[in-house]
């Protein structure tokens, strides 16, 4: 009789979590997980795919009425405030969205998680990757409002896909650190909804970067999505990218993304014993 022998699959510790070829092995399972994502928005729903459109149109009503005409901040803004608000709030919605959906996405595949191994970090990449269809339907609305105002799209478009992934970057870092934590702390659920408020108002989604003052600036790009508000708007709407500030959210933007992935590496073995 041969002795028997015992395979025990578990993830490794630290950075050797990070198994990008294993990752790449089970990119079905991702496709799964994101077409599972998108099903379970959607389903019983009578308005579909229109809420992507919804939400940041509502919001940008609602914003348009008391920070643009009776806050004054449309004053700062050459053009049409409605279509500058939105373009931050498209953007920033697809952000908001994801990082909430991919913070809240391991303890909901809990009964997965617990009974069969495969890279927990597909799970919260697939809600990030899930909420592009959302962003999607957004900014095809965002391309009507442009021809609505007249605002002829510029040569710099073609620098908008970066700051999509970059948003993606920023959404994946806060989503990925997020969940981890949400598996051994649940009161970060509730957390994580303050976060997102309070973020949008740090990040010149409703305001232009011209109210800050120039001194401060660099320091105010160290949140991540002020460079990718900024230059996503400047993509859009044309005139002047802020470099500086691009650069700055983005090196920012890298830390939290490297500080995500490390902290989830290293908790990773866990989760099915406490989830």
């Amino acid at each position: 009789m041969y002795p028997s022998r015992t395979l025990r699959i578990e993830p490794a510790g630290s950075w050797q979590g990070l198994n990008l070829g294993e990752l790449w092995r089970y990119r079905e399972l991702l496709y799964f997980f994101v077409w599972r994502d998108i099903k379970v928005r959607y389903k019983q729903t009578v308005l579909g795919g229109l809420w992507a459109i919804i939400q940041p149109v509502a919001a940008t009503l609602l914003f348009t009425v008391f920070f643009g005409r009776l806050g004054g901040l449309s004053k700062q803004v050459a053009g049409s405030y409605a279509l500058f608000v939105y373009v931050g709030l498209s953007l920033w919605t697809f952000h908001a969205n994801a990082v909430t959906l991919a913070a809240n996405s391991l303890v909901g595949s809990s009964h997965l998680i617990a009974k069969v191994y495969f890279p927990r970090l597909l799970i919260p990449v697939a809600s990030i990757f899930s909420g592009l269809v959302d962003f999607a339907v957004a900014f095809a609305f965002l391309l009507v409002l442009m021809i609505v105002y007249r605002v002829p799209p510029s040569p710099q478009i073609a620098a908008l896909p970066l700051f999509v992934i970059g948003t993606m970057a920023v959404a994946g870092g806060a989503g990925v650190l997020f969940s981890a934590l949400i598996v051994s702390y649940r009161d970060f659920r509730y957390v994580i909804t303050f976060v997102v408020q309070l973020w949008l108002y740090v990040t010149p989604v409703l305001y232009t970067i011209d109210i800050i003052p120039v001194r401060w600036r660099l320091l105010y790009a160290v949140n991540p999505m002020v460079g990718m508000i900024a230059g996503f708007r400047a993509a859009v709407l044309g005139g002047p990218f802020p470099l500086d500030i691009v650069l700055v959210s983005a090196a920012a933007g890298a830390v939290l993304l490297a500080v995500a992935l490390w902290h989830f590496a290293a908790v990773e073995r866990r989760f099915a014993d406490v989830i």
